[in-house]
């Protein structure tokens, strides 16, 4: 996909400082969405939502295990939902540990690799990673650094040919951020994420070519109101349409069945 222009800000200003390798599709536009449009999507599942008492399921050996990674601004709590659908089918799932996921990416992606050794050690098998958002492009980033570990990736809503493809609103609250870091507010990402050496580390990782023995399904919504869904379209994964939106893609029924039939027919691969 061709590429071009800057990543639009906040009223239509171009974010200059997050450099000319950060570009978006040619003929972006911001999604352009109401408050009332995505509240109203979060409200219905808001009971989704709402921190899950953990199920207590025997874990099938011959289902994969499963690491879940949230998206921006959010925690292991809002793929809740998800953990307890996979662990009524058999799967043992791991939190990611990210609340809020607001940090250096390189710094989370260091954090998420981690706990993605854990669970294998665990259990003596390669994971399946399930991210939302952001999540997914950390778990493109670990699948990439770690295939010996990854049994597939699965993202969700996550524009991972161009992780700045958002609205207006999203990009304002990337700049308070950054700002924030910069007055010295610890474990917030800055400008180095968007536009230095780390943003340039981050974007080397998502260009590289998973191997072909890890399945990589990237899911979009053309309704996501938040990123622009072309993004998502990363040409080395398997692209699947939902209607959920970008904010309810964690807990809506039919993306927690999409992702368990995606992880059903994987084998338990042991550790080689």
């Amino acid at each position: 996909m061709s590429h071009t222009g800057g990543v639009p800000g906040p009223g239509g200003r171009s974010l200059e400082h997050l450099g000319d390798f950060l570009t978006h599709p040619t003929g972006f536009h911001p999604p352009v969405i109401t408050a009332v449009r995505e509240n109203l999507s979060v409200f219905k599942v808001a009971g989704r939502l709402i921190p899950h008492q953990r199920v207590e399921t025997t874990p099938d050996p011959e289902r994969v295990p499963v690491l879940l990674v949230p998206g921006f601004l959010s925690g292991d709590f809002a793929l809740a939902p998800m953990a307890e659908a996979l662990r009524r089918q058999g799967h043992w799932t791991s939190r990611s540990g990210i609340a809020p996921n607001v940090g250096c990416t390189r710094e989370l992606a260091d954090a998420v690799e981690r706990r993605l050794e854990q669970t294998a050690e665990r259990t003596g098998r390669r994971v399946a990673v399930v991210g939302w958002s952001r999540g997914g492009t950390l778990g493109k980033i670990v699948s990439v650094r770690r295939p010996d570990l990854v049994a597939s990736l699965v993202t969700l809503g996550t524009p991972n040919t161009d992780p700045l493809a958002v609205n207006a609103t999203l990009a304002a609250q990337l700049q308070v951020i950054t700002r924030l870091s910069a007055l010295g507010v610890p474990g917030l990402l800055g400008d180095d994420c968007l536009s230095g050496d780390c943003a340039r580390e981050v974007r080397g990782w998502l260009d590289a070519d998973l191997p072909e023995g890890i399945p990589y399904t990237s899911v979009f919504s053309l309704d996501d109101g938040v990123i622009d869904w072309r993004a998502c379209l990363d040409p080395q994964a398997r692209t699947v349409e939902v209607t959920a939106t970008h904010m309810s893609m964690g807990a809506d029924p039919e993306v927690i069945e999409l992702v368990a039939d995606l992880l059903a027919d994987l084998p338990a691969a042991p550790l080689a």
